[in-house]
């Protein structure tokens, strides 16, 4: 059956920092399946530009958020040391590309407030949330102005905070999932360490723990899994990896490339690139920098020009290759064949 929710048992994951372009998110709508926007990273105006022209061409779609970590942006005076002693780590990085890099930047909380002004302003249907929980007053807000609230959670714990809030929906997301995992709570679902060997068994063991409905994250590339997290009580599939080479993916033609690319032979959790937990290829970066400590967005500002130098050089070794464990399965195709993909194989049609 499809999602009364959604409409569709596929969402294409809200994937930051470019690839989950307004032409990404319509053409996800046209083919089938729910888009999410992604704010992270962006300006309030620059989310509400998004918004205007998906509305534009008449797509349903979705808007994540990044929640700030308040002792993120005022860490103690040994957090700050050791954040100071990766800066002086990454010199070789920057010299390589003849780039400098900046002062440590302990005031960015991604514009939350006047992105939550902006939402309860000019409301979409849902709106995601990630890295942590809004406040109840907020929550109650966003609610009054018509919004379905979905938080993203990688645990039991998490996922009982997340309805106690007020989550209308839960976002499950495995550690299999590309990018960044969006644990909230200390070392949950943030390593490789031992935890549920699947996404759905994360899923069955969150849905014994409570009774929203689930949206499953990560490792669902093929019609396959989507019958498997479907089977396991969800009531769509969030699906990003799967969507990353896809012609519609604004993601750098070197990161679409270097997912096919033999060079790349396994992905791995690191907090080299942002100072949070994110799933990446390994390339020469993450082997480099595997002591990273925790820092974000402060070590995210700190890498930004090697990464953009990176690129440009068309040095795929120091760029941030976001991907999920399935990642040899992504298609370089167009979304709708995707889809189309996805859905037929799957015996819950």
């Amino acid at each position: 059956m499809t999602s009364a929710i959604f409409g569709t048992r596929i969402i294409a994951a809200p994937m930051a920092g470019g690839t989950s372009t307004p032409r990404f998110v319509e053409s996800v709508h046209l083919a089938g399946g729910l888009g999410f926007l992604a704010a992270g990273y962006k300006t309030a105006a620059a989310m509400e530009s998004d918004m205007r022209e998906v509305r534009s061409a008449g797509a349903g779609f979705g808007m994540n958020v990044f929640v700030p970590d308040r002792s993120q942006l005022d860490p103690p005076a040994d957090v700050r040391r050791q954040l100071e002693d990766y800066r002086r780590s990454l010199e070789p990085d920057a010299r390589r590309y003849g780039v400098t890099l900046p002062g440590l930047r302990l005031d960015d909380d991604d514009a939350w407030q006047d992105k939550i002004d902006a939402l309860l302003a000019d409301p979409v249907e849902f709106v995601s949330f990630t890295f942590g929980l809004p406040e109840p007053a907020e929550v109650q807000a966003l609610k009054r102005a018509g919004s379905t609230l979905i938080a993203t959670v990688t645990s039991v714990a998490e996922a009982l905070l997340a309805v106690e809030r007020g989550a209308d929906i839960l976002a499950v997301q495995h550690g299999s999932a590309g990018g960044h995992s969006g644990a909230f709570l200390a070392r949950a679902g943030t390593t490789d360490s031992p935890g549920p060997a699947t996404t759905a068994e994360l899923l069955t063991a969150v849905r014994t723990a409570v009774g929203v409905p689930l949206v499953a994250a990560g490792g669902i590339m093929d019609s396959a899994g989507l019958d498997a997290v479907l089977a396991a009580g969800a009531t769509a599939a969030q699906l990003g990896t799967a969507f990353l080479r896809s012609d519609e993916s604004g993601a750098r033609q070197l990161h679409k490339d270097a997912l096919a690319s033999r060079d790349f032979s396994e992905t791995q959790m690191t907090r080299a690139f942002t100072g949070r937990q994110a799933r990446a290829l390994v390339n020469a970066f993450v082997r480099d920098h595997g002591d990273a400590p925790e820092g974000y967005p402060a070590i995210h500002h700190l890498t930004a020009p090697i990464r953009a130098a990176a690129a440009a050089a068309g040095d795929p070794e120091r760029l941030n290759l976001w991907a999920g464990t399935g990642c040899r399965q992504a298609a370089a195709r167009p979304v709708p064949e995707i889809m189309a993909g996805l859905l037929a194989g799957s015996s819950r049609s």
